[in-house]
């Protein structure tokens, strides 16, 4: 399990590299920003979601 806790801070490295991809891409004109933040806001939910998750399979471990 010592994977997933690392992989769920890939989820927020993505988030920050979406982020800045839908602001730099914000004065085109296009929906490319929207769908770029979009993605940042997917991401950030996936990190908590992710650590919720893990937390509730580890306490269920701790238990048996």
């Amino acid at each position: 399990m010592k994977y997933s806790s690392i992989f769920q801070y890939a989820y927020l490295v993505f988030a920050v590299l979406f982020a800045y991809d839908g602001i730099s891409k914000w004065g085109d004109g296009t929906n490319a920003a929207y769908i770029s933040l979009g993605l940042a806001a997917l991401a950030v939910f996936m990190f908590f979601f992710r650590r919720r998750f893990n937390k509730k399979f580890q306490n269920r471990n701790n238990q048996s």
